[in-house]
Formats: structure tokens, sequence, C-alpha cells
């Protein structure tokens, strides 16, 4: 590694350099915070050794300074005076070990031996991410729609903020994505992006995914466990579907965006906080403050900054050219020599209504791609959710204003939205019905889950 040593001590600066440079490692030395910034602004370092008291300055503050302006740098504080409340301040402040002095050359090769475990895995998290948005579409939140465009500006210039965003709008309309971009575009981008989806687990867990939870809390919790809140330190914390909140929970993340303060399942001790939240719901909250389903001064906390992402049936501008950079993904990402749409296609995309938006469409192009046996993708390619047949005599295909029955339609609506979305929930909330409901309707027209 190349090792920049910070100490007052030139004794200290000498025998380090030595051990170091004998392990095969690359050392410069510094004597002062100011000398030591200098030549982390000329020289890329892995790792600073650095001492807590230099002379009259504190080494706190140098290290505060490292971790905001070279945040990629790992720090190491070491101090002949070592005491509790030191190390903790210093691994609140960024440090990732702390070594008393005087140390030995073993203990020193030990935190070496961390310090290098650390950066193997931090490279092996950095390949995974890669790999992940290799198999994903780039995020694209352009549009050629007025109304999703002002959607984009308002949430764009809140990004440099730290005011709480809500974004409304149907499932699939991609409000996780435009929540990663606002993360992308605002002085938090370095730091993490943590989502908590609010509908996936009972009350009990979410709580315990969102704050944290002690040894013994409930049943199952075999060992203290930190949350999402404490994942997202520094960063932002997006909510996803907040409207799916429990009502016993609310109370505590109001506390959190109101005083930055919350307690793990089963603890008293109090922590602070420091996350932005962006939260997203496709449900009326107004309707549900009215119907005390969720409380009003969460909802005005959270609603600070608010947008719709208008559904893909209203912005229909966008439809062909997100259907074609989700082709030129999918080619690519499969090996695929196709030549784009036919008319049959394109007008098949133009009239299907993608109940299940951006996400439906995705999937439909994904399908198409791996399933076309011509040069081009047609119309016979897409799910038949997303299918219209030609017209030519009598108009019997099963879509909207076709010659078929009400109850034919119905099944067939169901099947599309449960086809496009990823949870029968997620169907039900989407088609305005609840979950039991949905479930007489499956048994009814005998179709499966999703």
């Amino acid at each position: 590694m190349d090792i920049l040593i910070v100490d007052d001590e030139a004794s200290i600066r000498r025998a380090t350099s030595l051990a170091l440079e004998a392990a095969g490692h690359y050392v410069e030395t510094a004597e002062t915070g100011d000398v030591a910034l200098s030549g982390l602004k000329e020289s890329s370092f892995d790792l600073v050794l650095l001492d807590l008291y230099l002379g009259e300055e504190s080494g706190l503050q140098v290290l505060e300074t490292i971790r905001r302006e070279h945040p990629g740098v790992h720090v190491v504080m070491f101090t002949a005076n070592a005491t509790i409340p030191n190390a903790v301040e210093a691994t609140r402040l960024g440090a990732v070990d702390f070594l008393e002095k005087p140390f030995s050359p073993d203990q020193l090769r030990q935190a070496l031996k961390r310090i290098a475990t650390l950066r193997s895995l931090e490279r092996k998290v950095e390949e995974l991410t890669t790999e992940v948005r290799r198999q994903s579409p780039p995020a694209d939140v352009m549009s050629e729609n007025p109304v999703m465009q002002r959607s984009i500006e308002v949430f764009f210039r809140a990004a440099d903020t730290q005011a709480s965003i809500l974004i409304l709008g149907e499932s699939g309309t991609g409000k996780t994505m435009i929540a990663r971009a606002i993360h992308d575009k605002s002085p938090l981008r370095d730091k993490p992006f943590v989502t908590v989806s609010c509908p996936s687990l009972s009350r009990e867990l979410l709580e315990s995914d969102l704050f944290g939870h002690v040894k013994g809390a409930f049943t199952g919790a075999l060992r203290d466990t930190w949350g999402k809140v404490k994942a997202a330190e520094g960063g932002t914390l997006f909510l996803d579907e907040i409207g799916e909140l429990p009502v016993e929970i609310q109370p505590k993340l109001l506390r959190l965006l109101q005083e930055r303060e919350y307690e793990r399942l089963g603890e008293s001790t109090t922590r602070k906080a420091s996350v932005r939240v962006i939260a997203a719901t496709n449900r009326d909250l107004k309707q549900w403050v009215a119907e005390g389903r969720f409380r009003e001064d969460l909802y005005y906390r959270l609603n600070v900054i608010s947008a719709v992402m208008p559904p893909l049936r209203e912005r229909p501008e966008d439809l062909v050219p997100y259907a074609e950079k989700f082709f030129k993904f999918f080619t690519r990402e499969f090996g695929r020599k196709l030549r784009g749409f036919s008319p049959d296609a394109v007008r098949a995309l133009s009239s299907h209504a993608w109940p299940g938006n951006v996400r439906e469409l995705r999937n439909a192009i994904e399908r198409a791609v791996i399933l076309a046996e011509g040069e081009q993708i047609t119309a016979r390619d897409f799910p038949e959710a997303a299918y219209v047949a030609p017209g030519g005599g009598d108009d019997t295909s099963v879509h909207v204003g076709g010659l078929v029955s009400i109850e034919t339609l119905e099944c067939e609506h169901i099947r599309r939205v449960m086809a496009a979305t990823g949870s029968l929930e997620e169907a039900a909330r989407v088609l305005g019905i609840d979950a039991a409901t949905l479930y007489r309707k499956r048994k009814r027209h005998q179709l499966d889950a999703p």
C-alpha cells in the first residue's frame, strides 16, 4: 500500500517507516496536519497513520478533513494517551482502527492485515455493484412529456438540499429510479443509498429492518442488529411505498425526521442519525390522513417537496423511446442481432394500456428479445398482455372496445396486471381492490398467482 505517516515525533515517523518499508509498502511522512493534507492533494495514498495529538493541533480535526475531502483513504489513529472516549470519537469521525503507542511491529502488521481485508471487501462490493448495473438497463429519467419534465425539474432542484422529498405515482412508474437519480445529483452522491420496502415485512420485522434491534427484543432476535437507518448514515434513506408503513411505526419515523434520533427495538439508548429521507407511494396520502390511516404531522414532514410520476399511458411520447432503450440493452445482454421493431410491433406497443407501467414494458421487451424468431421483433413476440391482434372483420381481440364480454375483459385485465406486478398485494393495489377480493376473482377466473 501507499501509506502516509502523520506524527509530530521524528522517532515515531522513522521507526514506523522502517517497519512498513521492510514489509514492502511505499511510505511518506508528515509532521503536521497541513503538510499531510497538502500531500494528500498532490499524491494518492491508500492509508494514513495519524497521531491523535500533533503538538497543539488536534488529529481528530485532521481526520475529519481527510474523510470529507478524501473519502477513499482509510485512516488509522494512534496515540500514547489512548482512552475509550478518544477511540469512540475517532471511530465516529471515520477512523477504521486505533493503535496505542508504543505499538509493536506485530500490532502494526495486524492493523495492516485488517485494512487489507477491508480493501479487498470494498473491491468485491464495487465489482458486484458494477455487475448488477451491467445486468440492468441504465437509469433514464429523461422524458418528452411536459408533466414528467416538470416533476423531474422539481426533484432535481431539490436534490442539493436536505429537504425530505415525496415521490407520488403508480407502481412501476420509476419512483425508485428517480429517487436514485436525486441521490446521485445531491452532495451525498458518494454516501450510501439505502432502500426500505415498507410493504415487504410484518410490523415487528419492518421496525427492526428500519431501526435495528438488540438480542432478545423479539422471538428470533438472536443477536444485536443495526438497521437501515444506521446503514444509510450520512447518505439517503429511501422509504418505498411509505403509505404501507404501519401506524405503530409512524411516530418513530416522525421522530427520526424531526429530532434526527431513534432507538433500536428493545433498547432504551437514544442514537443520533444523519440521513436524508426520500419517500415514495402509490397511495393518496391525503385521503389516508382523512381516514386516520396516516399521521397528518408525518405527512407534512415528508411532503416538503413532492411531485407526481405520471403513468406510462399518460405519456405516449415516451413509450417508443423507452422501448428502444430496453431493446438496445437486452439485445446486447443476450447477444441477439435484431433490427428493431416491426410496424405491427410498434402498433401493439402503442395500443396497450401498460397497467404495470415502465416495469411491465421492460419485462415485455426482455421477453420479446429472447423469443424473437425473425430479424425484427413483431407483435407476436410480446406477451399476450401487450399484443393486440390486427384488425379485420369482427374485433374480437381482448382489449377495451373489443367485442368481448365484461367478464372476459375483467379476467384478461386481472391476468395482465398480475403478470406486470411482483406480488398479489401489489396487483391488488393497482386494481384498486383488497387482497381478499383479488383472491376470490382469481379463483373464479382460474388464474394462477404471479
